[in-house]
């Protein structure tokens, strides 16, 4: 059935291109990274749109926020929504966003008909989920979760040696609050699909089932720096040839996959004291292994670590490769699935159950309490690009169907 409860779907679409404006960019993305006077201010409206919706507003020791609807009997463990504001450098208006303000419009929503829940209803903004700034991503959520501690989240450095902690303090955002001690009953995220499944089969609305495992490695190869021309060909140790080689047989390795859930990437590589006419004697490098499930990706590594170990054998170069960030598979709670199935079904919306490729928070939150995910089409499946676009009409489709679960949720 059509529910008679809408959301507002100009409103929601609106607020996302107002807070699009803050870090926005020439192309129309938005470049808005953590902590941040950017994501200052982009913290500052959520929450002050929040506080005009009646919420209560709760910031804990990592910068987490939470924005708090009550319910009828405080004592209830809330059910919960959000995601992020932080942005990549050349991200889009919906990346997290999106969430966290479809989070907002079903608050707004329940406002506007006077209805009250019996759980309470929260909206939460989770840390650098991102992981442009700081690595890893998801830190702030894991530390709620219990995957991090505190003093680690905290001390997570950038590239100019500036940490979490003291950027949190920058900003006026290192709340009070001890992280994770907030009781959450289950948990939705909704989020842009950032991939091409549901536009291509003209569906509407994903229902998120679990997430892929990922693993991040940052790849030191060391050769020998000498100069371009007097040194032939056969007689060089050239570090950044080697690690072309490793990048091209990883990326087949992937590639090769029949299944196609086998990812590989390698999104930052520096050639350490470059130069024209040097042979290059040092490259770093990042490394991003992604598989569905657990032996998958164990088998990926040790793959991944052969070619590396066989090329650096064969270029006369040394190959150092440390894994700084692992992330199972994730499987969703079957009871939130068919949650936000029920929900899906009362739209009349078309969909689709599928694994996401993408980390989120989501991911971190599932293995506290009972999460699932909801999806919307990404056009063209592009994300973490400024042509990032979802239509108002996918935007209005999915906020509707969270409303939908989590009133229902809230009530039981």
């Amino acid at each position: 059935m059509i529910p008679e409860i809408k959301i507002n779907q100009q409103r929601i679409w609106d607020s996302l291109m107002t807070l699009g404006q803050i870090g926005g960019t020439e192309e129309g993305g938005c470049c808005r990274l953590a902590l941040t006077e950017l994501d200052r201010q982009a913290r500052d409206t959520f929450i002050n749109w929040c506080k005009d919706a009646g919420c209560e507003i709760s910031i804990d020791q990592i910068g987490n926020i939470f924005a708090r609807r009550p319910g009828t009997n405080p004592d209830a463990a809330a059910i919960t929504t959000g995601s992020h504001l932080d942005t990549q450098p050349t991200g889009g208006k919906f990346d997290g966003i999106y969430g966290c303000l479809a989070g907002l419009e079903v608050i707004r929503t329940l406002n506007d008909h006077n209805i009250q829940t019996f759980r309470p209803v929260e909206v939460s903004v989770w840390t650098n989920e991102e992981g442009s700034r700081f690595a890893p991503a998801m830190i702030a959520s894991g530390v709620f979760c219990g995957e991090f501690d505190i003093d680690y989240g905290l001390s997570r450095a950038d590239s100019e040696g500036v940490t979490i902690g003291e950027a949190l303090k920058q900003i006026g955002y290192d709340g009070a609050e001890p992280v994770g001690q907030r009781d959450i009953h289950r948990f939705f995220e909704l989020h842009i699909e950032q991939g091409p499944v549901l536009e291509q089969e003209k569906l509407d609305i994903g229902i998120v089932t679990g997430v892929l495992g990922m693993r991040w490695y940052d790849l030191v190869i060391k050769g020998t720096s000498a100069h371009a021309g007097p040194t032939p060909m056969a007689y060089r140790q050239d570090a950044l040839y080697a690690s072309a080689c490793m990048i091209k047989e990883l990326f087949e390795l992937a590639h090769s996959n029949e299944e196609g859930n086998t990812r590989s990437t390698f999104g930052c590589l520096d050639v350490i004291q470059p130069s024209r006419n040097v042979i290059p004697g040092e490259v770093r490098l990042t490394v991003d292994l992604r598989h569905s499930d657990l032996d998958g990706l164990q088998s990926l590594e040790q793959k991944a670590r052969e070619i590396i170990a066989a090329i650096a054998e064969q270029s006369g170069t040394t190959a150092e490769l440390n894994c700084i960030w692992d992330s199972p598979p994730t499987a969703f709670a079957p009871e939130c699935i068919e949650a936000v199935g029920n929900a899906v079904k009362d739209t009349g919306l078309s969909y689709c159950e599928l694994v996401s490729g993408a980390g989120h928070d989501a991911v971190y939150l599932s293995r506290k309490v009972p999460t699932s995910m909801i999806f919307v089409p990404s056009v063209g499946g592009i994300s973490h690009n400024e042509a990032e676009w979802s239509t108002i009409e996918q935007i209005g489709a999915g906020t509707q169907v969270l409303f939908n679960v989590m009133q229902t949720q809230a009530n039981i």
